[in-house]
């Protein structure tokens, strides 16, 4: 056998999996539950029942079935979600309702979790995933991931507003990096857009705080080069795609 070949038989060996453990981490139940539906013969591979939770396979090669209905197998979940107003970005809380409550029951699988956060009640676009190191990547400050908020305000805003923005707002404990501030709507209430490179606890409220304005409501529109899907509803959830995915990395204009 040549070098190749063993190569590719240590990959396949690699990408072999329990078949307890592959059910569970699909939200199939607890690794005991599921062992006790493979026992009870209600699991089939490519059409054949297996009875061992120990068997082993790739799961991304072999057509598994629970009661006849074959899963789909997805290693990592990447969701797109509209938070509403006074959800936690959270994976539990005891006291309050969280953004992983909201889920549908597919999507509420171990570990998956909201990277990065939005206030209780800010609205708008949060990504939820299982997968850490994308998290990290995207919420690191060395991939200069931007994000975008649309703002209703108190009162208008000025030019030596923007002027500040720009500059970098002083607050009590840190002064924030520079800021684009653009004006959606005019008027007594204003619709503004605001652009940061941070994402820190209350800041744009805080920022426009130090200017003396108060933010009436606040939404996330943007991550990166990712727009929030205008289509989905507030509360709702989907799964992104993987060129959704990258764009997250992009800071388009």
């Amino acid at each position: 056998m040549g070098r190749e070949s063993l190569n590719e038989c240590r990959q396949k060996q690699m990408k072999k999996e329990r078949l307890d453990k592959i059910l569970a981490s699909q939200n199939f139940g607890s690794r005991k539950e599921v062992g006790a539906a493979i026992r009870g013969g209600r699991v089939s591979i490519g059409g054949k029942t297996v009875l061992k939770p120990d068997f082993k396979m790739d799961p991304e090669s072999g057509a598994i079935a629970v009661d006849g209905n074959e899963i789909v197998f997805k290693r990592r979940l990447y969701l797109m979600m509209n938070k509403p107003a006074g959800v936690l970005s959270a994976s539990r809380d005891t006291r309050a309702r969280t953004v992983v409550d909201l889920l549908p029951e597919p999507y509420r699988r171990r570990g998956i979790f909201p990277a990065g956060r939005l206030d209780r009640d800010t609205e708008g676009l949060l990504i939820l995933t299982d997968d850490g190191l994308f998290a990290h990547r995207m919420l690191s400050p060395r991939s200069h991931v931007k994000k975008w908020y649309e703002a209703r305000l108190a009162a208008p805003v000025t030019e030596e507003d923007r002027a500040a923005f720009r500059a970098g707002i002083q607050l009590s404990d840190w002064t924030c990096l520079p800021a684009e501030l653009q004006v959606l709507e005019e008027g007594q209430s204003p619709v503004v857009c605001v652009r940061i490179c941070e994402g820190k606890y209350h800041q744009v409220k805080r920022m426009f705080a130090a200017r003396g304005n108060q933010v009436l409501r606040l939404r996330r529109v943007r991550i990166g080069g990712l727009s929030l899907d205008p289509e989905l509803v507030s509360g709702k959830t989907r799964e992104m795609s993987p060129e959704e995915c990258r764009r997250i990395f992009h800071n388009e204009p």
